[in-house]
């Protein structure tokens, strides 16, 4: 029986992929993102993750992410359920391909938060897509977020200084790099929206199909 194709998604709409080192500000970047109006027509759709590390304090499930079972992580990632999926500080992450599909298919920008070995795959399978590094001011001023945060063991944060190290010599497979300078967010979340509208504006009638 031959496969359906998979759908495709609406003219203009955009998949966009935001990265960078563990405590560079993404997730404060994206809530200043939700608090503000899509420029130019935008419709911005951000995508829940799968993990299956434990919630911190804050966060609130199905909503920061699906936190799941190592069990139920794979079984997702063995049904060609996930888009992409890799293990980052000893958890597995994985973003869900039919959230991605549907949305793109309804007209709307998906917006996905994902590490830099997940937005390799994406970008192999998607090359369409628009990658955006975010980068600190300097490695001392995210280390020193790092351990602000106090949400690491010793261990954990030694882990990822180190990976923030080897993440950051990755910005130059990215479409844009942005420097989230300390306490300028709405700044930083400026800046991705314009980029985001530039890119509709070049692409407006490319349509995305997510294989």
């Amino acid at each position: 029986m031959t496969q359906p194709e998979p759908p495709l998604g609406a003219p203009g709409a955009l998949l966009v992929i935001i990265s960078g080192p563990s405590g560079v500000g993404k997730d404060t970047i994206i809530a200043a993102l939700r608090t503000r109006d899509p420029k130019e027509g935008g419709d911005y759709h951000y995508v829940v993750t799968c993990t299956t590390r434990g919630p911190r304090p804050g966060e609130v499930p199905d909503v920061s992410y699906h936190f799941v079972t190592p069990a139920e992580f794979h079984a997702l990632r063995d049904t060609g359920q996930l888009l992409e999926a890799n293990e980052v500080h000893g958890n597995w992450y994985g973003t869900p391909r039919g959230e991605v599909a549907a949305a793109l298919a309804a007209g709307r920008d998906v917006i996905l938060k994902i590490d830099v070995q997940g937005a390799q795959v994406v970008k192999e399978r998607v090359p369409e897509a628009l990658l955006v590094f975010i980068v600190p001011p300097s490695r001392e001023a995210l280390f020193q977020r790092l351990r602000q945060r106090k949400t690491e063991t010793v261990d954990e944060l030694e882990l990822r200084e180190r990976n923030a190290v080897i993440e950051l010599a990755r910005q130059g497979d990215y479409d844009q790099v942005v420097v989230n300078e300390t306490g300028e967010v709405d700044r930083t979340a400026s800046e991705i929206e314009a980029i985001i509208a530039q890119e509709k504006r070049r692409h407006s009638d490319r349509r995305i199909r997510i294989t």
